[in-house]
């Protein structure tokens, strides 16, 4: 018997709603992951034999379990054996060396640790900076003997709306911060509780029964596990009964494979980073892949450029392909359906969830359609805060003028007579050049229709007259090249002449994260040291 069923009230807890599902939908399939594949009651009966195995050892209601591995059906095993016992489960980015192991080691308060093989040293490494963390369990040998040891059972406690979720963000302008969800809340913002595409509220946790049981989907998440985007297109999906395929990691032509022998429906990209290497692969074996069964592409998370997208539709007229806007703090905040030949911009325009808002300086809602540049923001469920940060979440999460808890998302963003939303990028890497804002991503939107441009990342560095200056970080595609003053000329074509690049360096390799966004930091960085004469020059304020 479900938790939900016991208390004799429903409720949108996650880990009822799972239970829910797999009492929906014993046998149908679930999980692919590589070799291992699971069905609902599989998983079901897995996940409760682990939460049995870390209630033994002492964790319970809002204990913190890390999960540090690839892609695997045990990542998610875990999610849900946690969340059973009402404790909060934390994503741990897999490429973290040992300092910053022992950062958010420390940081997120862990009782006990799931870690794959590869990383269990590098994990032993950092354990003796967390004086909390009592139990670790490798993936393998000893995690299926752990399993096997204990019931398949659902005996749990009932549990609540209020139970906690904690997403990680990627750090990339700054050490991670974990974002406090209650279940209610985050269901409602990232996982289907408001459809982001008709703005539907949903009532009842039956709703997702009726839906699964109307249409189900087989989704690919390409994203890694550790990156809130797949984290809720797996999660949200088990709640509508969508079998899901993951990999271990992003391979182009095993996207393609895996979409043929899987049959899958609906692909999930975070924007360039995965659609350049899809569509140069398309490309180069253009009929070396079956595709008949995938209808739908979805990015989020980063920047999709203009010229990809434009790719994406002349190879799949009959597809649609979407883009979306949103972020750990806010949850999901807008969706476009891409078409065709539009305007080269930061992001895309979109139509607003509810509750997403574009505030000005004195945090009241813009007049839609001056062409002034607001903060996008978002109310109704939002996180309680940032963990063990009261300080950035009062910068953050803010009273706006109408009275509302509002969370200001450091996006910036243009709200259009007709309603929708705009994004236009970061504010924590604005360039300002002489008093004009540029926005990296609408630069890298540009850069990246030049046919010459793999990948490019943009960043202001120091200047003595304009404070900061346009610099072009550029990855480009093997065996090509082109010059700052054609790449200046293309860019001047779609953008205003302030925001052309005024420096170029270029690399072999963009750095991102595993998820796909940009690296910043390194970017910056790197064309600093490509120009040591912008050494002396003070950073602007």
């Amino acid at each position: 018997m479900c938790s939900t069923e016991s208390m004799g009230a429903t409720t949108f807890n996650l880990a009822d709603l799972f239970e829910q599902a797999a009492d929906a939908w014993p046998d149908r399939d679930y999980l692919v992951a590589g070799a291992a594949r699971r069905t609902y009651a599989e998983m079901e009966a897995r996940a409760n034999q682990l939460a049995h195995h870390l209630a033994a050892q002492g964790v319970g209601r809002g204990d913190h379990v890390g999960i540090y591995a690839l892609n695997c059906v045990e990542w998610v095993e875990t999610v849900w054996a946690v969340f059973k016992l009402r404790a909060v489960w934390v994503n741990i980015n897999y490429r973290y060396v040992e300092d910053e192991l022992a950062y958010i080691f420390d940081n997120a308060d862990l009782v006990a640790l799931v870690v794959a093989p590869e990383f269990a040293e590098r994990a032993g490494g950092a354990r003796e900076y967390s004086p909390l963390l009592i139990h670790v369990l490798v993936i393998g040998g000893d995690y299926e003997a752990a399993l096997a040891a204990q019931s398949p059972a659902r005996d749990f406690a009932p549990r609540s709306n209020d139970d906690i979720y904690i997403l990680y963000t990627g750090g990339t302008t700054g050490m991670p911060k974990g974002v406090v969800w209650r279940h209610e809340d985050v269901l409602m913002a990232l996982g289907g509780g408001i459809d982001i595409r008709t703005g539907h509220v949903m009532r009842s946790p039956t709703e997702f029964i009726d839906k699964g049981n109307a249409f189900a989907l087989t989704t690919m998440p390409t994203m890694p596990l550790m990156h809130g985007a797949a984290q809720w297109s797996v999660m949200g999906g088990s709640f509508t009964g969508n079998r899901i395929v993951l990999l271990d990691k992003f391979d182009a032509a095993e996207v393609w494979r895996l979409i043929g022998t899987e049959k899958v429906n609906l692909l999930m990209i975070t924007g360039d980073a995965m659609a350049r290497p899809l569509m140069d692969e398309l490309v180069a074996n253009p009929d070396g892949y079956d595709l008949t069964s995938m209808f739908a592409i979805s990015s989020t998370a980063a920047l999709f450029s203009q010229s990809l997208k434009d790719a994406f539709l002349d190879h799949f007229p009959n597809i649609v392909v979407t883009d979306s806007i949103g972020s750990s703090e806010s949850g999901a905040n807008g969706i476009s359906i891409v078409s065709k030949g539009a305007p080269v911009q930061g992001g895309p325009t979109v139509s607003a969830i509810k509750d997403a808002v574009v505030l000005d300086d004195d945090l009241r809602p813009m007049v839609p359609g001056t062409g002034q540049i607001g903060r996008l923001a978002r109310s109704g469920n939002l996180p309680s805060g940032y963990y063990k940060d009261p300080h950035k979440t009062a910068a953050t999460f803010v009273i706006a003028a109408d009275g509302r808890r509002h969370v200001i998302t450091g996006d910036f963003a243009r709200l259009e007579a007709n309603g929708s939303i705009t994004m236009l990028g970061r504010g924590s890497v604005c360039i300002n050049s002489g008093g004009e804002k540029v926005f990296p991503e609408e630069v890298e939107n540009a850069l990246k229709s030049h046919p010459d441009v793999f990948d490019a990342v943009v960043v202001g560095v120091p200047d003595d007259r304009f404070g900061e200056i346009v610099t072009a970080v550029v990855q480009f595609r093997a065996g090509t090249a082109a010059t700052l003053v054609a790449l200046q000329e293309h860019c001047r074509r779609h953008i205003a002449g302030y925001k052309v690049p005024r420096r170029l360096t270029t690399v072999d390799a963009i750095v991102r994260s595993p998820a796909g966004k940009p690296d910043y930091r390194w970017a910056k960085d790197t064309a600093l040291a490509d120009f040591p004469d912008l050494a002396d020059l003070p950073e602007r304020a």
